[in-house]
């Protein structure tokens, strides 16, 4: 079969279904183009996309500045590995650190490989400038979260569908609960080998929790009076989302590890970026870390690309207004519903999610999801009951309203 041979929806799920590992649980429609907020399946039905690849295409699906610079970099140069310099990767650090506002930054390719990094950065830093005993160090993370499938990484995730037989995990993590500073503070007061404190500025996967107005502040207070290091994962969060730059920017916090992904290429290449300054970067050395692809020159072009859509279109912006303007319809809707099929709508600019009135292990949220997507709308659920809504942001205020429209008008069929 040649690549280019047009196949239908039945043949195109039968074949990876057949040749493929069964990792993933997606919504059947078969998707074969898109265009700013809009995808197309293989027989031509428009959908707006209300996932947005989990918050990787920002900028909307094949952005033209975006795939022209990938286009031309990719024509010129692709791949060199870093064991030589290349005229791409420097200009890309240049604006990646300048924008976020850190001395340096190590490029890597996915979210999960950004995390690792940030692990292990600051790990070395804690046994070479903190001072803490060599394998002692302990990292503190939050209950529900998701900052990747790695092996290390699950093995603080209290998720026991992630975890069931993939262990034995790997130590040096405490877990605590999301949004409470008491207890934090109790673990950075009796632990005096917490080198870092690792935290999603909003728990997307655990189902948009947005923690208390205040909580990020507080907690990078309590980890600079005990020498620990804030780091920020912002992979999902990040690049405009929540209606800032970056989520922490809503309570005005500088993380002192800033983990990027997804959005940082506007969907179009695997990018990803861990962020530091000198003090905290420097601990690694030549050798000590790395990526084949790290840093590799289409990389570099793309996010340059997509961080300039970012700020040219004012993208953080428009999500703050439309994510205020969607919960408030959303809100309006639930109010006036007597049969409570939603009963709660939280998030932040365009990052968002409806509660169904029904437990996880209920099918109604996926049902609703199929009714949305022959309504022209595709999103999908998480932890069961939970649907995420986060479309691109250079949604116009029409095309929102229209979504809301088609959101309201499918839910109302469940009532």
């Amino acid at each position: 079969m040649s690549v280019l041979e047009k196949i239908g929806s039945e043949e195109a799920i039968a074949l990876e279904n057949k040749y493929g590992a069964h990792n993933y649980h997606p919504l059947p429609v078969v998707l074969s183009k898109g265009e700013g907020v809009y995808v197309w399946d293989v027989d031509g039905k428009k959908y707006y996309d209300f996932l947005s690849a989990y918050s990787a295409v920002n900028q909307g699906h094949c952005h033209p500045k975006i795939i022209g610079a990938m286009m031309e970099q990719a024509q010129q140069l692709t791949l060199t590995s870093r064991a030589f310099y290349n005229d791409k990767l420097g200009k890309y650090e240049e604006v990646v650190t300048k924008l976020f506002g850190f001395d340096k930054v190590l490029p890597m390719n996915t979210g999960a490989e950004a995390v690792e990094t940030a692990i292990k950065i600051c790990r070395k830093w804690a046994y070479e400038k903190k001072g803490i005993a060599e394998k002692a160090a302990q990292i503190i993370v939050c209950e529900n979260n998701f900052h990747g499938r790695t092996t290390t990484i699950i093995s603080f995730s209290n998720d026991e569908n992630a975890k069931k037989n993939f262990g034995p995990f790997t130590a040096g993590f405490i877990p605590i609960a999301y949004d409470d500073l008491e207890a934090l503070e109790k673990v950075l007061k009796e632990n005096k080998n917490c080198a870092g404190f690792l935290v999603e500025p909003i728990q997307g996967e655990a189902g948009v929790y947005v923690p208390s107005e205040g909580y990020l502040k507080k907690a990078k207070a309590l980890c600079e009076a005990h020498n620990v290091l804030f780091i920020a994962d912002e992979v999902q969060t990040g690049i405009a989302r929540t209606g800032k730059l970056l989520a922490v920017h809503h309570e005005e916090v500088q993380p002192d590890i800033l983990i990027l992904g997804k959005a940082l290429s506007g969907g179009a290449y695997p990018v990803s970026a861990v962020l530091a300054n000198d003090a905290i970067m420097n601990v690694i050395l030549p050798g000590q870390h790395g990526s084949t692809f790290g840093g590799n020159p289409v990389a570099a072009a793309v996010a340059i690309a997509a961080l300039a859509v970012v700020e040219e279109e004012h993208l953080a912006e428009n999500a703050e207004k439309l994510g205020i303007l969607f919960r408030e319809k959303l809100n309006d809707y639930i109010k006036e519903s007597n049969s409570r099929i939603a009963t709660l709508v939280r998030g932040k600019g365009l990052l968002n999610a409806v509660l169904i009135n029904d437990t996880e292990e209920s099918d109604t949220a996926w049902n609703i999801c199929l009714a949305l997507r022959d309504n022209g709308l595709l999103a999908k659920p998480t932890h069961g009951n939970i649907i995420r809504f986060a479309p691109p942001l250079v949604m116009t205020e029409e095309q929102l309203l229209d979504c809301v429209r088609i959101i309201i008008t499918t839910l109302k069929t469940f009532e």
